[in-house]
């Protein structure tokens, strides 16, 4: 069975829309600061911090893309955007959802990502196991 978090720009958060073509340049911004660690480490980080190419099904490059995995141990991790009504609010939503072929590396590094990017973002995030994370400033 499938699973999906999602991570919700509220008030507080640093932006109030994301597209999909802003979401994979923080994933590339991700890739890259990895890189980085990796120089400064004399090792090939990147490649273990972010073992995907993003790729997209032809047709459906404005709803969605996935993330196809470089190494055996991981497979796919799809995104997407939308809104959702809370509280009679349209709030901006990033879905990310782990197919039913998912593999626990897949369901890992969907968690740091969706936590890198909630961070960056000050979002608010529902991860995978139905738990929330408020990284956005609240009162």
């Amino acid at each position: 069975m499938s699973q999906s978090a999602a991570i919700t720009l509220v008030d507080g958060s640093t932006r109030a829309t994301v597209s999909l073509d802003e979401l994979k340049q923080q994933l590339q911004h991700y890739r890259e600061q990895t890189s980085l660690t990796g120089k400064q480490l004399s090792w090939e980080y990147a490649e273990a911090a972010f073992p995907y190419t993003i790729e997209t099904k032809p047709g459906q490059e404005h709803l969605w893309f996935y993330l196809k995995g470089t190494d055996p141990l991981y497979r796919y991790i799809m995104f997407g955007v939308g809104t959702s009504e809370r509280d009679s609010i349209q709030r901006q939503v990033v879905q990310v959802v782990l197919p039913d072929d998912a593999t626990h590396g897949d369901k890992a590094k969907g968690n740091e990502l969706c936590k890198y990017l909630a961070k960056t973002w000050k979002a608010e995030l529902k991860l995978f196991n139905g738990r929330t994370m408020y990284f956005n400033p609240r009162k």
